[in-house]
């Protein structure tokens, strides 16, 4: 029996211990927590707000300070693309054309034509644009083009030689009158036409007074459109003054140009629209009898007639044109 009181006594000690262990902080509030509670004061039961207590108030993040992702990358550069060399300068288009060729004065010359002009040059001479005539040869015309040193030929295609004789052509004799009308004379001359060919023939006074004006005019008959001619005419400088030629009706909307050689020539450049003509009056000279008691002659020394494709057209030249200087 005192045995089983000393094992009780001892186990009422134990418990009593255990109890003295696990009891409250006296400085607490008298609350009852866990061990669990005291080592994690953040959820501490807060009085009237249930088992856990609401995570502490923070500040607000204000704005973002500095560039948070780091510096951008910098922008993709393309590969340089591969160099090429500059195009190398090329002259302008070549705006001349051969129209024919002749010589005068013992000199070589050429007609070009660009656009609805004509012109008559020789080698050295310079044309617009930079361009200048080198020089002329049995084959062509050379071009140069200054600014680049380039140049071009432009060949000859016309029968008409640059070795034919200017102003010197043989004069053919007077042929009888066709009409007479007021002292004026239509004069038909040359042979008959060739097939598809042009025929010309000259109008004008069979006689005229020393000092008085007269007009002469040269008339053209065409089944094929012409386009453009070098004309060259000679005259007797010694009894006639030439005072001026002027386009006849078929060139109204071309262009016509001439130069006179006071020492006995004439040079006609001219273009047409390109039609066909009908005995059309082509060109008109003006001339003034300088001699009295002679008989002075107009000639053709040489033409080309050039159709509307850039073709030669047959030519039926007529003779020279004759007219009786009274007093």
């Amino acid at each position: 029996m005192g045995k089983k009181r000393s094992v009780w006594l001892l186990v009422a000690a134990g418990v009593t211990a255990g109890l003295a262990f696990f009891a409250p902080d006296p400085g607490s509030r008298g609350t009852s927590t866990s061990a669990l509670d005291k080592a994690r004061p953040e959820r501490a039961a807060d009085a009237g707000e249930g088992r856990f207590a609401a995570l502490p108030k923070r500040e607000a993040f204000g704005a973002a300070q500095g560039k948070p992702f780091g510096e951008p990358p910098p922008p993709m550069v393309a590969a340089p693309a591969a160099r090429t060399a500059p195009a190398k300068p090329v002259p302008p288009p070549m705006p001349y054309r051969v129209a024919g060729q002749l010589v005068r004065d013992g000199a070589a010359h050429v007609v070009l034509s660009a656009g609805d002009r004509v012109y008559t040059v020789q080698a050295g001479e310079k044309l617009d644009n930079g361009f200048m005539v080198e020089s002329i040869n049995a084959e062509g015309v050379t071009i140069l083009y200054e600014p680049l040193k380039v140049r071009q030929v432009l060949p000859f295609t016309s029968a008409l030689g640059i070795d034919a004789p200017f102003a010197t052509a043989a004069l053919a004799p007077p042929s009888p009158p066709r009409a007479e009308e007021s002292g004026a004379i239509q004069v038909a001359q040359g042979g008959a036409t060739e097939p598809h060919g042009a025929h010309l023939r000259w109008e004008g006074p069979a006689k005229v007074k020393a000092g008085d004006a007269f007009n002469v005019v040269l008339r053209l008959t065409s089944e094929q459109p012409v386009r453009a001619l070098p004309l060259q005419l000679s005259y007797d400088a010694k009894l006639l003054q030439p005072l001026g030629v002027k386009p006849g009706d078929f060139f109204a909307g071309g262009s016509f140009n001439y130069r006179i050689n006071p020492g006995g020539s004439i040079f006609v450049g001219a273009l047409s629209p390109g039609a066909p003509a009908d005995d059309a009056e082509f060109m008109v000279l003006t001339f003034k009898p300088i001699r009295a008691g002679a008989t002075a002659e107009l000639g053709i020394s040489s033409m080309v007639l050039h159709g509307a494709a850039g073709g030669t057209i047959a030519l039926d030249r007529p003779a020279s044109f004759r007219t009786a200087i009274q007093q």
